[in-house]
C-alpha cells in the first residue's frame, strides 16, 4: 500500500507565517493542472504497482481548484494507478471557498476527508495571520460539510501567536471542540524568516512568544483536547478513536508514496525526490516531457535519524526492537548515559523495549531526537 500527494501550488494571498510553496498567480492554473496530469502519467511506474490506499490534495489551497479541475485529475489517478477498494481521499481548504454546492461536488467526486485551515476563530487574530477568512466562515464550514456528506473533517489550529493569551487559546480550542470534527493538528506558530513575519521580526515589529509560554500554551492544548476525547497520536495532531489520518500515519511508518507538483516530495523506500518549487520552470520541464526533481539516495544513518525522529512525535514511540532487526542498530547501548540522564528528568519511559515521550518530553521533542541521531562517520 502507498500514498499519493498532489501540490496545488496556488493562494488567494499569502498568509504571513507561511512557508510552503505557492503562488498567488492564477494566471496559468489551467496549464499547470494539465502538467499535473502529465506528470501523474509519466510517473506510473514509480511506486512499481502498488495500490494507492491515500490521496491526498495539499498546497497552496486545493480547494481553488474547480470540481472541472478536480475531475480531470481524478480521470488521470484512475487512469494510471490502482486503487484500494475505500482510499481516503484528503483535500485541504480554506473555509472561504466552501459553500453547500462546492462541498456536495467534492463529496460527488469522492472527497471523503477534508482538512480545513481555521488557524483561529476570532477575527482580530485572523487579520493578524492575513488569512482570507472570518471566524463565523469558520464556524460554518463543518457544519456544511457534514450536510454534504462529508463527515470526516480535520481541523487546522495555530497557538503562541503573539498577543494571544491562554484565554483566547481555551476559547478557540472550545469553539473548535462544540463542532465535534474528527480531527485537529495544532501547531505552535514558527516565525520563519522568508515571510512577512519573518520580515517583521528582522525589523522588530514582531516578538515571538517566548518558549515558556508557548510550552505553557502547549500543555494547555494538550489538556484540552484529551479532557474533550481526543487522542494525540502524533506531536501536532489529535484524533477522536479511529480517525487519525492515513495518509500523514504512512508517512510516519515511512511508507513509499509519490509525490505530484511543484515543490512535492517522494519517497520509494531508498531515495527521497524532490520536485523543483517554481510554477514556471516545472510547466517548462513537463513540455518538454521530464520531471525538474532533485534526488538524495539514503544512508544508513539517515534511515536511522527518520524513524528516531519521525517514530519519537508519535504515540506508537521508537521501537528499540525495530531499530535492531530492521537496522541493526542499539540505540540503548549507542545512548546509554543520555537515556538515563532523559529518564531521571521524566522526558522519556522505555516501556516493553520503546522509548516514549512523556507530556515533558514532548515539549522538547526535537531536542531528544537530534541528541540520539547516529553521526554518519559512526554508521556500521
Amino acid at each position: 500500500m502507498a500514498g499519493l500527494y498532489i501540490h496545488i501550488p496556488f493562494c488567494k494571498q499569502a498568509c504571513h507565517y507561511c512557508d510552503f510553496y505557492f503562488s498567488t498567480n492564477q494566471n496559468n492554473r489551467t496549464e499547470l493542472v494539465k502538467h499535473l496530469i502529465d506528470e501523474l502519467a509519466i510517473q506510473r511506474d514509480y511506486l512499481q504497482g502498488e495500490t494507492l490506499e491515500t490521496i491526498y490534495f495539499g498546497g497552496g489551497t486545493p480547494s481553488l481548484l474547480s470540481a472541472e479541475e478536480l475531475a480531470l485529475i481524478f480521470e488521470a489517478i484512475n487512469k494510471h494507478y490502482p486503487l484500494a477498494s475505500n482510499p481516503e481521499i484528503t483535500l485541504e481548504a480554506n473555509p472561504d471557498d466552501l459553500t453547500p454546492i462546492s462541498l456536495k461536488k467534492l463529496y460527488t467526486l469522492g472527497i471523503n476527508r477534508l482538512s480545513i485551515g481555521i488557524q483561529s476563530f476570532d477575527d482580530a487574530v485572523l487579520k493578524y495571520l492575513n488569512r482570507a477568512h472570518s471566524g463565523t466562515d469558520g464556524l460554518n464550514c463543518i457544519p456544511m460539510a457534514h450536510d454534504a456528506g462529508i463527515k470526516n473533517v480535520s481541523l487546522d489550529l495555530i497557538f503562541a501567536i503573539p498577543n494571544q493569551d491562554q484565554e483566547l487559546l481555551k476559547k478557540n480550542l472550545e469553539m473548535a471542540t462544540q463542532l465535534n470534527p474528527t480531527h485537529i493538528s495544532a501547531y505552535s506558530l514558527t516565525v520563519e524568516d522568508k515571510t512577512v513575519f519573518g520580515r517583521w521580526a528582522k525589523q522588530g515589529k514582531l516578538l515571538a512568544m517566548k518558549e515558556d509560554q508557548a510550552a505553557i500554551q502547549f500543555e494547555l492544548v494538550m489538556d484540552f483536547l484529551r479532557n474533550s476525547g481526543y487522542i494525540q497520536y502524533e506531536i501536532s495532531n489529535y484524533c477522536l478513536p479511529g480517525y487519525e489520518s492515513k495518509h500523514n500515519t504512512s508517512y510516519w511508518q515511512q511508507k513509499k508514496y509519490l509525490g505530484v507538483g511543484p515543490s512535492a516530495h517522494s519517497f520509494d523506500g531508498t531515495s527521497r525526490q524532490f520536485n523543483i518549487h517554481n510554477n514556471a520552470l516545472y510547466s517548462k520541464a513537463l513540455r518538454e516531457g521530464r520531471i525538474p526533481y532533485e534526488r538524495e539516495i539514503l544512508t544508513h544513518a539517515n534511515k536511522i535519524n527518520e524513524y528516531i525522529f519521525i517514530s519519537l512525535r508519535t504515540n506508537q514511540g521508537c521501537s528499540l526492537g525495530y531499530l535492531a532487526n530492521h537496522f541493526k542498530y542499539d540505540l540503548k547501548t549507542q545512548n546509554d548515559l543520555y537515556l538515563n540522564r532523559v529518564l531521571d528528568q521524566k522526558l522519556i519511559i522505555i516501556d516493553k523495549n520503546t522509548l516514549y515521550l512523556t507530556k515533558a518530553g514532548k515539549l522538547v521533542a526535537d531536542q531528544i531526537a537530534a541528541e540520539l541521531f547516529v553521526a554518519e562517520k559512526s554508521e556500521s
